[in-house]
């Protein structure tokens, strides 16, 4: 199902006309009403008139976290307070939160990008959709919700957590569709096989899934064991929240709702903007946003771009599976790791479990590290030696993968703490 045929399936030359119409409109708005806007284009020398394509999108200055941070709580406001009618924030675990505010529009522009995403997940309208992503200002809740009213769909609010009352749900009331992080549903998975409940005895078939990076192994696991089909989402506070782009059935790339932001990938040490197909950090600019429009926002996220129609008939650019954050790329003894080329590894291996922690800790002047891994309950009442040849088989795929030797110490199953919402998977203790 494609929810707005008029946008999703446009030609290229019409989408990059809309576009720079659009582009040029939002660069006056900010010039005009948003003072740290004004001086960031004057300071490199580019006014609103100047934008007469969309190659001229490269003379724009870059937004970072921290200019947000640093204009809180609503220094970048392009309305008057008195339009805005909602407002959410990062889930930033240190310092103050970055504030994003909403005014009608924009509900309008998110319910609508939402639907888009549900849509591309195979959602219809009946469907009955449970929506377990955290309500609050958070905006993977509120967001999931507004697409499913706008779609059509019976929305059931559950928020996060309360695993058995969300299994009750999806038996009692035909859940077709269940919104939530990927970590959260491995979670009810479990609970599922406590319970002797089997998903595919149920009416749910899509899982949508976002808010955390997760790995092509983990999705495999996911449908394995639940008969789901998982699809892939994506979205950021700073750009709208979830609905920025959304895998369709193909699950060959998200689908980046392109008539509202324009996306650029970088290279995150220079800033040059590299070629289609090339790893970099992705970088939007909000082209509708009404309340707190961003000029070539970096969101430290890393994938690549490609721009061929998808066979599901969109014609709109796809995004890879983000592999990493660059602010999340941790530096072992002088190499670059990235969790989710653990979790990669450790999803492709039978008998671990999807539940793995890092812990990283410093003897002297080197840095050590520890991969914490739930092995199945099989295994772990089994002989010593099972165990032994497991840990030295991960150690081995780590080493070959990270190029790098790590400490495995495998747990026993359900020791390592559940999340309700983002999955915590890295414990630095370094500076302690």
């Amino acid at each position: 199902m494609i929810w707005d045929k008029e946008h999703e399936c446009m030609s290229r030359e019409d989408l990059r006309a809309l576009q720079l119409e659009r582009l040029k409109g939002i660069v006056k708005k900010v010039y005009k009403n948003v003072p740290f806007y004004r001086e960031r284009l004057d300071a490199v020398g580019v006014k609103p008139g100047d934008i007469k394509s969309l190659d001229d999108l490269h003379r724009l200055p870059f937004t970072s976290k921290l200019d947000l941070r640093d204009n809180y709580p609503l220094g970048l406001l392009s309305v008057p307070q008195s339009e805005v009618l909602e407002i959410h924030g990062s889930s930033g675990t240190t310092g103050k939160p970055i504030i994003v505010a909403y005014t009608q529009k924009d509900l309008d522009v998110w319910s609508e990008v939402m639907a888009r995403t549900l849509a591309c997940a195979g959602c219809k309208p009946g469907d009955v959709v449970q929506n377990a992503y955290g309500y609050g200002l958070f905006t993977g809740g509120l967001g999931a919700h507004y697409g499913g009213l706008r779609l059509g769909a019976l929305t059931i609010p559950m928020s996060g957590g309360n695993s058995k009352r969300q299994i009750m749900m999806i038996q009692d009331l035909g859940s077709r569709a269940i919104c939530c992080t990927p970590s959260y549903f491995l979670s009810l998975i479990e609970t599922a096989e406590e319970m002797n409940v089997k998903f595919e005895d149920t009416n749910l078939r899509i899982g949508v899934f976002g808010a955390e990076p997760w790995s092509e192994n983990m999705r495999r696991e996911i449908e394995k064991r639940s008969g789901v089909t998982a699809i892939d989402i994506y979205g950021l506070s700073e750009i709208i929240g979830p609905g920025v782009s959304a895998e369709c059935q193909e699950q060959s790339g998200l689908h980046i709702n392109e008539d509202h932001f324009i996306a650029e990938v970088i290279d995150p040490e220079t800033g040059e903007v590299l070629p289609d197909g090339q790893m970099g950090e992705m970088v939007f600019t909000t082209i509708t946003k009404d309340a707190t429009p961003v000029l070539r926002f970096r969101t430290r996220d890393i994938c690549s771009i490609n721009r061929e129609k998808c066979a599901c008939g969109r014609t709109t650019a796809r995004m890879s599976r983000v592999t990493g954050r660059t602010d999340d790329m941790l530096i072992v003894r002088g190499v670059n790791v990235f969790p989710s080329q653990i979790e990669s590894v450790l999803m492709a291996i039978e008998d671990a479990e999807p539940h793995y922690q890092i812990v990283l800790s410093r003897e002297g002047a080197l840095d050590d590290m520890e991969v914490q891994v739930e092995v199945n309950e099989r295994l772990f009442s089994d002989e010593i030696r099972g165990l032994e040849a497991l840990g030295a088989r991960i150690t081995e795929e780590l080493h070959s993968v990270l190029g790098l030797r790590v400490h495995v110490k495998l747990v026993e199953p359900k020791t390592i703490e559940r999340s309700m919402g983002k999955a915590k998977r890295v414990i630095d203790m370094r500076g302690q």
